[in-house]
Order: C-alpha cells, then sequence, then structure tokens
C-alpha cells in the first residue's frame, strides 16, 4: 500500500483531526491523490469547520509604497529592482476614504501594506492612527509593515489591530534562492512578537517560484505545524513584474496550483485560505475549483499592493453563479 493510499484509507470515513504534526513526506502524498479524492477530501474538511458557501472579503491596500531595502525576488517594491516609484506613508484621509469605498463594495477587512524593512516608531504612530480609524468604520483590520521591533506588536494591539500579515514566502531550503537581505528564522521572530501580542496571524506564501512540488509540500508543513496555526493563510500565485529577478519564471500550471489550495485547506481546517495574488490571471473555473478545495477568502478590489486584481464585478457575477454569498 502506498503512503497516499494509506492516507486516502484513513480518511475516507471521518475528517483531518484540526490538530497534528505534519510531515512533508506527507503532505507529498496529499499532492499526488488522485483529482477528485484530493477535492473530495477538502470539502469534507472544509464543510466540518465552514459554511461551504460563504467567503470572506479583504481589500488591500499599499499605504507607501517602494523603497524596501529587502531583495525579495519576487516583489516591484525592492528598492534594488527600481519596478515602482516610491511614494510616502499616505495620509490618514486617503487611507479613510479607501475603506470607505471597501466597504462600501462588501468588504468586512481592510489591510493596509508598507514597502519597507521593518516600521520605524514614528512611521508606527501613524499607522497606529489609521488601524484605529479603520477600525472605527467597523471594519476588522490588518497590516503588513515587515519586521517589527520589541514593543511594537504591543503597540498594534494597543491600537486594536486584528491582524498581522507576514508570509513565510516559501520553503525553507528554497528560501535562500529568493531572498539573502534576511532569513526565515527572522520572520519567525516578527510572527512570534505577533502572537505574544495578542494579534491574529495571516501568514501563507508565494507558489510558482520555480519551487518543486515538494517545496510547495514543505512551505504548508511550516504553516500547518505553527502552534497555533496561522487564522489567515494567504496563497498567491506568483505575478512576473518585469525588471524583478523572477519576471521569467514560468506559470505553475492551473491544477496544480488548485492542488495546493486543497493540501492547505486540508492540513489546516479552521484557517481562512485565500486566494490572493495571481486571481486577475485565473478563469472562473479556475477560481470555482479553487473554491470547491476550500478556500473561503478573497482579496477583493481592482487592485492589491501594485498589481492588478479581479475586478469587483466580476466577483459578483461569479459568486451569483456558484451561489457563494460574503462573510
Amino acid at each position: 500500500m502506498t503512503v497516499a493510499t494509506a492516507i486516502s484509507a484513513q480518511h475516507r470515513t471521518s475528517p483531518v483531526p484540526a490538530v497534528r504534526r505534519w510531515t512533508t513526506t506527507e503532505i507529498e502524498a496529499l499532492f499526488r491523490l488522485p483529482f477528485a479524492d484530493l477535492m473530495f477530501r477538502a470539502q469534507e474538511i472544509h464543510r466540518a469547520h465552514h459554511d461551504a458557501n460563504t467567503v470572506q472579503l479583504s481589500t488591500l491596500l499599499s499605504i507607501k509604497t517602494g523603497g524596501c531595502s529587502e531583495d525579495c525576488g519576487y516583489c516591484s517594491q525592492s528598492a534594488r529592482h527600481e519596478t515602482v516609484e516610491r511614494e510616502q506613508l499616505l495620509e490618514l484621509n486617503e487611507v479613510l476614504a479607501a475603506a470607505q469605498a471597501a466597504k462600501a463594495k462588501g468588504a468586512s477587512r481592510f489591510c493596509m501594506g508598507a514597502a519597507w524593512r521593518g516600521p520605524k516608531d514614528k512611521d508606527l504612530d501613524r499607522v497606529m492612527e489609521m488601524v484605529q480609524a479603520v477600525k472605527g468604520l467597523g471594519l476588522e483590520t490588518c497590516v503588513t509593515l515587515g519586521m517589527l521591533k520589541e514593543g511594537q506588536a504591543e503597540r498594534l494591539a494597543e491600537a486594536g489591530l486584528d491582524y498581522y500579515n507576514h508570509n513565510l514566502d516559501t520553503a525553507p531550503e528554497f528560501y535562500g534562492q529568493i531572498i539573502t537581505s534576511h532569513t526565515q528564522a527572522d520572520r519567525f521572530d516578527t510572527l512570534g512578537k505577533v502572537r505574544d501580542a495578542g494579534i491574529k496571524v495571516c501568514c501563507g506564501g508565494i507558489v510558482g517560484m520555480g519551487e518543486s512540488r515538494r517545496g510547495r509540500a514543505s512551505l504548508i508543513a511550516e504553516l500547518a505545524n505553527m502552534t497555533p496555526q496561522p487564522e489567515s493563510v494567504p496563497i498567491n500565485n506568483l505575478v512576473p513584474i518585469p525588471g524583478t529577478p523572477l519576471e521569467n519564471a514560468p506559470p505553475l500550471e492551473p491544477f496544480e496550483f488548485v492542488r495546493t489550495i486543497a493540501v492547505a485547506r486540508i492540513t489546516m481546517p479552521t484557517s481562512y485560505v485565500r486566494l490572493s495574488a495571481g486571481r486577475q490571471e485565473m478563469s472562473d473555473e479556475m477560481q470555482s475549483l479553487c473554491f470547491l478545495a476550500g478556500a473561503n477568502s478573497i482579496f477583493y478590489g481592482d487592485k492589491l499592493l501594485t498589481t492588478g486584481n479581479a475586478e469587483a464585478a466580476r466577483d459578483q457575477a461569479l459568486f451569483q453563479q456558484l451561489g457563494i454569498h460574503p462573510l
């Protein structure tokens, strides 16, 4: 009996326990399951923990664009790639107007991203004001500001921040081929500070950067074995940006991306699994398969930090066709 068959038989009548340790080999076995079996497993687990016909809508705004000192190979905002113009931190009224527009279109969470290695305290003061103002609109708040210093997570918690996003990006063994200006251990350090401050964790990664299937399995193992697991898990499909080191990365085969979503759902039963970057390039059929695989959150709106996103009207039409309702 193969490992894949053993795993399939083990869970034929009951969902995977919510808390367990996963090995990369076990997750690779999930990837190898027949597509229909994998989708069935993912749906079974999804329905055990979530309403299968609802989706959480988040909107992402770049509050400070470009000029980041890091060398992340996928990122247009690195100062080393010179792919976008640097912009200063937005004013509070600009952020508030964007949050009001997002809420009017149905978003329940508003995410703010700044291109920094990490925030300076004076910048954090302004971000805290943004968090408080956006929460005043009745929206959940999330920020991604890079690596945090001692005491900064606590200050964000005092401002009422709900989620902090800090992705692992890729498998630990592949990390150095994508980023050299910091380590994945640095990311775990920030995630630890966020947890200790009582803020929920939004943590996922990027696929399609040239990693192997085992690399994707290794990334998911890292995420699934976090204690506790991230409340929100964004899965990004690389958008190759001209001028970045990954501009010529070959696209990930669509069914492999859907498999990645399904495996994330199986291994992280209670998390929100979010379709993030790359949705603009996905067909409605591919997105539908992702929802069937257990995705239940999307970035909603016409733009992410610097790349395009599926139009809200297109999303609404697809939701109507599928009978999906926003949370």
